[in-house]
């Protein structure tokens, strides 16, 4: 079923949700990668003063874009998602922390993330690799560019999207994965 929803994402839509669903996504995202996570867990476990500049509630985009500085100001050519199982460690207590409500990624994610999902009401949403330059087309502006000192791939940038997508959604709310649901049934084929 094709849905069109916007941020922030209300936690009855979210358990709503079933895998497989088609959506398109609009309004505030946040990009995260492995060093924003690793920053984000660090700030955490120290109680530091420095904020963590993603909302919570918010929808990250596991997403490391190419961009190019022109007058002043930050142009996105290409942004297609980041393999999201390189945050596996450390999604969980991101989800946990900023009650984080949507993850934008490509190949799914494991066990540890999918239960912080269901238990936080959070889903997963696969997008389709080797999309980047159609990606790019749908962020209508970067609002804001959080920790450039980490590299403008790895820095947290606040963008704002419209009808993002064709999102899939790979893992829901309550637990189901697309992802497992075709290892089992490749598993099947090889043992008929």
């Amino acid at each position: 079923m094709k849905k069109r929803l916007f941020t922030p994402l209300k936690e009855e839509e979210i358990k709503e949700l079933q895998v497989g669903d088609i959506v398109y996504l609009s309004g505030d995202v946040y990009t995260a990668r492995d060093k924003a996570h690793n920053r984000i867990i660090e700030y955490t476990i120290k109680d530091t003063e420095e904020e963590i500049p993603i909302e919570k509630g918010a929808v990250l985009y596991h997403c490391g874009p190419l961009m190019r500085k022109s007058n002043e100001n930050w142009e996105i050519i290409a942004a297609g998602p980041t393999t999201s199982s390189r945050m596996e460690a450390t999604t969980p207590q991101v989800i946990e922390t900023l009650r984080i409500r949507g993850i934008i990624g490509k190949g799914g994610m494991g066990i540890s993330t999918r239960e912080a999902l269901q238990k936080y009401g959070c889903v997963y949403f696969a997008m389709t690799g080797g999309a980047a330059v159609l990606a790019a087309t749908r962020i209508k502006a970067i609002k804001a560019v959080y920790w450039a000192d980490l590299g403008m791939a790895e820095a947290v940038l606040h963008l704002l999207i419209e009808d993002f997508g064709p999102l899939v959604l790979g893992i829901d709310a309550h637990g189901n994965s697309r992802y497992e649901e075709i290892n089992e049934e490749a598993k099947r084929k090889v043992r008929a």
